[in-house]
């Protein structure tokens, strides 16, 4: 990034008028929580969140050759979804390590839409873009050309069938399909990262505003509110789902992270990362490596990301994601620890927080599951 100012969202304005706490976040000034966090986590469980997600990052593949150079550049098997059908994968480097985790959604026979983190855009774009020579597909910078808002919670499904006449009964868990919502053309995908039920709409810029305050207005009589990053984030560590930055990196591979099933040596063809990927999958097998769990403090103080994880005067292990947990009542944490430490309910295992072993419970990821 550039040493210029954030870039703003359509809805920067609309943010401020609602007096959000904004921040700095991946080169964007993005709202950070409007009011009490804790609350906007607890009507997201309950109710319905709004959350504007126009920093993520749309690149558009096209051409004859798109699925095949998607199965060439990326770990999954993107050739096999379905049209209006979405998959979550990795981009990673020629040495395995992961660059992103990315949802694909397949739009058409040979159209697609990858959604790269706001952290690692310009990177994914880079590398599709390079990856692209010597296959008929054009590589496409659409970051511009969307603003995306997400509606999320048991309430929402209600809140979006009474602004449009898309079959949301229809729209399976990553999925996603042309529609219009409150006379807005939009591409409405249901791959929320919550633990929430939801939906995400892909909008121009120009759209946004009118849809904003159009949603706002459907969920205003069970409880929609606007949410922030901060709320997002503690609900995505309950539902256990990673961050890129804290639980992957370049220096883990898919099968280091616990997500071995995201990579399909099963595909035609070479791709990517598959020889350093095939030892890593041997590796894994061979020498388990330190294991993704769930950890549930059996005090009041909080883990952050980087606390060393303990057990018996040793280092087990290390903290990536930690907050307290609203719908828990308890602070969690997300951490990478030794296979022998990893089964739920290993005794014996704390957190270094400064300089004191605090008493934590491991657990059985996610920490939360919504009821169906």
């Amino acid at each position: 990034m550039s040493s210029t100012s954030p870039r703003r969202t359509a809805l920067d304005a609309l943010h401020r008028s609602l007096g959000a706490t904004m921040t700095d976040f991946a080169g964007w000034d993005m709202p950070l929580r409007y009011g009490s966090e804790r609350d906007e986590h607890t009507a997201v469980r309950t109710r319905a969140g709004l959350f504007d997600l126009s920093h993520m990052g749309e690149i558009t593949v096209t051409g004859p050759d798109a699925a095949r150079l998607l199965d060439f550049a990326l770990v999954g098997n993107i050739g096999s979804v379905g049209v209006g059908r979405a998959r979550y994968t990795m981009i990673c480097r020629a040495d395995g390590g992961i660059l992103d985790d990315l949802i694909v959604y397949r739009l058409a026979e040979t159209e697609y839409m990858v959604v790269a983190n706001a952290s690692n855009a310009q990177v994914v774009l880079d590398a599709l873009v390079e990856r692209a020579d010597g296959f008929d597909a054009e590589v496409r910078d659409d970051r511009d050309a969307y603003a995306l808002l997400a509606v999320q919670g048991p309430e929402s499904p209600g809140i979006l069938k009474s602004l449009t006449d898309a079959d949301l009964d229809g729209l399976k868990y990553y999925a996603g399909l042309p529609g219009t919502v409150a006379g807005v053309p939009a591409l409405i995908a249901r791959t929320g990262y919550t633990g929430e039920d939801g939906f995400e709409l892909f909008v121009k810029p120009a759209d946004a505003v009118g849809l904003w305050q159009a949603l706002t207005e459907a969920g205003a009589g069970v409880g929609l509110v606007p949410c922030g990053l901060s709320c997002r984030d503690t609900l995505r560590l309950e539902a256990g789902m990673p961050l890129y930055g804290n639980e992957l990196s370049t220096a883990l591979t898919p099968f280091d992270a616990g997500l071995g099933r995201v990579v399909k040596f099963e595909k035609d063809g070479d791709f990517v990362g598959r020889e350093a990927l095939e030892k890593a999958a041997a590796l894994a097998q061979a020498d388990p490596p330190r294991v993704l769990v769930g950890l549930v403090a059996e005090g009041r103080r909080v883990p952050r990301s980087g606390y060393q994880v303990v057990a018996g005067g040793e280092v087990i292990g290390e903290v990536t994601s930690g907050a307290p947990s609203p719908t828990l009542g308890k602070p969690i944490a997300m951490a990478y620890v030794d296979a022998a430490h990893a089964a739920p309910g290993t005794a014996g295992v704390g957190v270094d927080i400064r300089g004191t072993h605090e008493p934590y419970e491991v657990v059985a990821l996610p920490f939360y599951k919504r009821q169906k």
